[in-house]
């Protein structure tokens, strides 16, 4: 028998699944979106784009954007009693 996989993304079938109405394409205006520094977002995931996806942990978690990363932003997550940086792409950030 083969050995089980253990990749980033196990246990995520039903996390990063998508309601009906939500499935095909991916949305363009998400992928295009500006955000501020010290603005405030929901880490939202969108399982058609893998590019700047955060880790599974950090789903629908709230931050506040630090600042950019190429195409990509800098957010301050609290996990835990902890203050995390997770650098995400705009298409799995959400205004909050």
């Amino acid at each position: 028998m083969a050995t089980r996989s253990h990749g980033l993304s196990v246990g995520t079938r039903r996390k990063f699944k998508k309601k009906p109405r939500e499935k095909g394409k991916i949305r363009i205006r998400a992928s295009l979106q500006e955000y501020k520094e010290g603005e405030r977002v929901i880490l939202k995931v969108d399982s058609a784009y893998q590019k700047g996806m955060p880790y599974k942990r950090f789903l629908g978690k709230q931050g506040k954007i630090l600042g950019r990363k190429g195409k990509s932003y800098v957010v301050e997550i609290k996990d835990g009693n902890k203050q995390k940086k997770v650098i995400c792409a705009p298409i799995h950030l959400k205004k909050a």
